[in-house]
């Protein structure tokens, strides 16, 4: 059933965005990224090639930590590509932190022979080019990326994404109790992916490996499309 809801609040041309950094971007695998296009805003999200992406980190801010790896499948509101997902565990420059081992369980081992995301840029342009990333907290992924891109080739990336977290944050506006509410026994709505799997009867996936969350993350969005909108959704109105 078709909802009221729009998550995407802002006003950015997104094709036009592509359409000058094809015009000014000087890496090739960038260029080529926006040439590819951008969906018009009033495409239905049946129509448009979708991408979960996940990123495992050192840590939770861009600029003081790296990421370890990358998990994507390609997928539609149809079906989820499973032989065209990619895993790869790339050695960040910056050292890892015992707290990020404990949750993503990538170790310094593990990373020692790893490639630099550098290496990697291809076949991740590969599978990003003319698809829109899905992502579970846009915090990450777009910021990690556009910083890890900086470092290697000066350019940065323009892209939207659509926020299965975002989706969940305006279907529960009042998913924080008052103090008085928890004193009458609510609990707060959570709006981490496995919670938000929950609550549309999906399976529990184990968590912190980026294939498996960004799997799980395509799950999520077809669920939510499903519940709360149509196939007919324009891309502009859940798009950030």
């Amino acid at each position: 059933m078709s909802s009221i809801l729009r998550v995407g609040k802002r006003k950015q041309n997104w094709p036009e965005t592509y359409q000058k950094g094809a015009e000014q971007a000087e890496d090739q695998r960038i260029r080529a990224f926006y040439e590819a296009g951008c969906p018009a805003p009033e495409t239905p999200i049946r129509d448009v090639p979708l991408l979960a992406l996940d990123f495992e980190t050192t840590g939770l801010e861009a600029a003081q930590h790296s990421i370890v790896s990358i998990g994507l499948v390609p997928f539609s509101l149809s079906g989820i590509q499973l032989g065209q997902c990619w895993h790869q565990v790339v050695r960040p420059r910056l050292p890892l932190h015992k707290t990020s081992v404990t949750i993503h369980g990538i170790t310094h081992s593990e990373i020692e022979n790893a490639p630099d995301l550098e290496d990697v840029l291809g076949p991740l342009f590969e599978h990003l080019t003319g698809r829109i990333p899905v992502v579970h907290y846009r915090n990450i992924e777009r910021p990690f990326l556009n910083v890890a891109l900086q470092n290697r080739v000066s350019e940065r990336l323009s892209f939207p994404v659509i926020d299965t977290m975002e989706i969940e944050a305006q279907l529960h506006p009042k998913r924080n109790p008052s103090r008085w509410q928890q004193l009458m026994g609510k609990k707060p709505v959570s709006i981490r992916l496995a919670d938000s799997r929950l609550r549309y009867g999906l399976p529990h996936y184990a968590s912190h490996n980026a294939l498996i969350d960004a799997i799980a993350t395509a799950e999520l969005l077809q669920a939510q499309i499903l519940h709360h909108f149509s196939p007919e959704t324009p891309i502009g109105d859940l798009w950030v």
